[in-house]
């Protein structure tokens, strides 16, 4: 039997049925989460990102969206564009873009399985003893477990996270591709170039959604060795065929290459002690933690807790020392252990080696050199998959304990179920989640905020409202936990300014205190632009020095950031009617960030409120040089007019911030 026959068996029909079963049964566990709101990081990317907010599809338009994110210098504009679509079909309804996000989740199962079954059916013609029987269970099985893992519920039903799940898609779109083409190489077809195509594009694709698309080669990379051997024919039992150059010159180029210009360009900064300024640990207590956090993954994708499934994972301790704590040492050795162990069954149950690889090789992306937060659930939307192929195969195999096996796999599906379903109805009501999440995670700063913040918005800045006396105590609750940013104070002082209320001091001095004991994150800033904003509109009476204080203790560290530069800009100007410092903070930003055009708008009018006609002009060629696929063309014609205006007046005219600019 031809390998890729296994995927057209004519049993393989009623197994499709199963497989239709299962996204049916996965889509009613996700059901009851669509109704939930936005969450965390969906403001800053969706809710409050103006230029995401298209109501035509114009080229110009549609560019901008998808140029839009803040998350990324890269700025995954697939996963904004598709953000952007969605809003232009049925407005910032988080139910619709949930619905688009359990859509992805299902046709990542359809590409999983057909994967699976590709794999077993490589796998089959070999002939290893193991997890090459019933090759469409097993596919069903691991899809349905990954489809329905509670770990993966983050990638699902918080919107934002439409960017690792799109990606994902083409991944998996990719390997499949690659797979195939191998197959069909490996049967003396023509498969070569269809391989390389499916592998490059699918990256390339997945990488305009989220950057870890790039991971796919390596994971190519680990079937290559563990399944086909890089030989373009199967063995056969008497002699062996040789390595296929093409197939190593491939991987030089898609893997190799690109591997070393990525480290030539990321470790530099990333050795630089300023880079780490804005977190609680260093590059070495970071890989010293993700250890742990490793281990972790592996338990809570498994034998997952409602407790240990929190989403706020801010309060995770670093580690200090190999024995500080002492899981750190026990984690190094577990994997080691898990490394020998795939090494050991590469040849005698190459799938297991080869999951193992597949959870292990995502987190050399997000858990090493990298400067990000220590722990994420969605991190693991790919990675779960690994683990799943190296357990799922082992439990189907025929043989010793076949219905013990079968019974332990048949309830860890019904507890991936159970606790999905469970979590998913959590989700589905904003203030019944930020309980939950807040009593799970009572050491987490986000997770009290989100408690309080939640508390206010139902409150509606009533003082009456029985929402905004318990808005108070989680907000406080937040402010004195470790490592909190000032999203706390920033919601305490806004809530009481609002509704006509004595601001305590204590909360100001709370924030010059965090911003002067270490560099402002992205929490930070956030929290400043927003108060910037409500003191701007009116809707805050703040007092200025305090403002100015919190201020100047942000941009005391080294290499300020500049969207903090920006706010200070406008409140400055806006604000305190200071223009001279106004154009100094704008002209700061510009140069800490000279590719965000909006900087360069707000300066561009500033220069012209300013009668400063020569610099505008020169803000509008630097604006002409970033118009990306017309993605400008709006504050162009916009900027060419005010210049146009203002040559014939010397009244001047209060210029738009960066945040009036982005919408």
């Amino acid at each position: 039997m031809r390998p890729s026959s296994l995927i057209h068996a004519p049993r393989g029909t009623g197994f499709l049925l199963l497989l239709a079963l299962a996204l049916i049964i996965t889509a009613g566990v996700y059901r009851s989460g669509l109704h939930g709101g936005f969450l965390f990081d969906d403001f800053p990317n969706i809710v409050d990102n103006h230029d995401l907010q298209i109501h035509d599809l114009k080229p110009a338009d549609l560019a901008r969206a998808a140029l839009s994110s803040p998350s990324s210098r890269f700025k995954r504009p697939l996963a904004s564009l598709s953000f952007a679509l969605d809003y232009y079909v049925w407005g910032l309804d988080p139910y619709a873009m949930k619905v688009t996000n359990v859509a992805i989740h299902l046709a990542n199962g359809i590409a999983m399985y057909f994967l699976t079954l590709a794999l077993l059916g490589a796998l089959r013609r070999r002939g290893p003893p193991l997890a090459t029987r019933n090759p469409h269970w097993t596919a069903l099985f691991v899809t349905a477990g990954w489809l329905l893992l509670p770990i993966n519920l983050t990638a699902v039903l918080y919107i934002v996270q439409r960017m690792a799940s799109l990606a994902n898609l083409f991944v998996l779109l990719a390997l499949l591709g690659y797979v195939h083409g191998r197959l069909r190489m490996q049967e003396g077809r023509p498969g070569f170039v269809s391989a390389c195509a499916s592998l490059i594009v699918g990256s390339a694709i997945g990488f305009t959604a989220k950057e870890t698309a790039v991971m796919a080669p390596v994971y190519a990379l680990l079937i290559e060795w563990l399944i086909f051997g890089f030989r373009q024919h199967t063995p056969s039992r008497l002699a062996a065929t040789r390595a296929d150059a093409r197939i190593i010159g491939l991987f030089v180029v898609v893997l190799l290459i690109p591997l070393i210009i990525g480290l030539w360009a990321i470790l530099p900064s990333v050795l630089r002690p300023g880079t780490w300024a804005t977190r609680d640990f260093d590059l070495h207590e970071r890989l010293l933690s993700e250890l742990r956090i490793v281990v972790d993954y592996v338990r809570w994708t498994l034998l997952p807790t409602p407790q240990a499934l929190s989403f706020y994972h801010d309060a995770y301790p670093a580690s200090k020392g190999w024995l500080q704590p002492w899981t750190t040492l026990a984690s190094g050795v577990f994997l080691l252990a898990l490394v020998a162990v795939a090494v050991a069954l590469r040849r005698r149950a190459p799938l297991v080696a080869l999951g193992i690889g597949l959870f292990l090789f995502p987190q050399l992306l997000t858990g090493t050199v990298l400067p990000l937060e220590l722990v994420y659930e969605h991190r693991n939307y790919f990675a779960s998959f690994g683990l799943l192929l190296a357990v799922v195969p082992v439990l189907c195999a025929p043989g010793v304990m076949r219905h013990a096996r079968g019974f332990l796999l048949a309830a860890l599906l019904v507890l991936w179920t159970g606790q999905t379903a469970v979590t998913a109805f959590e989700w589905g009501s904003p203030l019944r989640l930020a309980i939950t999440l807040a009593t799970r995670a009572p050491d987490s700063p986000r997770a009290q905020y989100g408690l309080g913040r939640m508390y206010v918005i139902l409150s509606n800045y009533d003082p009456d409202s029985p929402y905004t006396k318990l808005a108070y105590a989680p907000l406080e609750r937040a402010m004195r936990l470790p490592g909190s940013s000032i999203l706390p104070e920033q919601a305490l002082i806004m809530m009481n300014s609002r509704m006509h209320l004595p601001l305590k001091d204590g909360w100001w001095k709370q924030i010059d205190a965090t911003l002067q004991r270490r560099r402002p994150g992205v929490q930070d800033i956030t929290s400043m632009s927003a108060l910037t904003k409500c003191a701007v509109s009116g809707d805050c009476a703040l007092p200025p020095t305090r403002m100015v204080a919190a201020f100047l203790a942000g941009l005391s560290h080294p290499h300020p950031d500049a969207r903090l530069l920006s706010a200070y800009s406008d409140y400055a100007w806006n604000v305190l009617d200071d223009q001279g410092l106004g154009l100094r903070m704008a002209q700061a930003a510009v140069d800490a960030a000279p590719g965000v055009a909006a900087y360069h708008v707000t300066l561009l009018r500033m220069l012209v409120a300013s009668h400063q006609q020569a610099a505008a002009q020169r803000q509008l060629d630097v604006l002409e040089k970033l118009n990306v696929a017309g993605s400008l063309d709006r504050d162009l014609r916009e900027s060419r007019q005010l210049i146009e205006r203002h040559a014939a007046t010397v009244l001047p005219a209060a210029p738009a911030s960066a945040a009036d600019v982005a919408r």
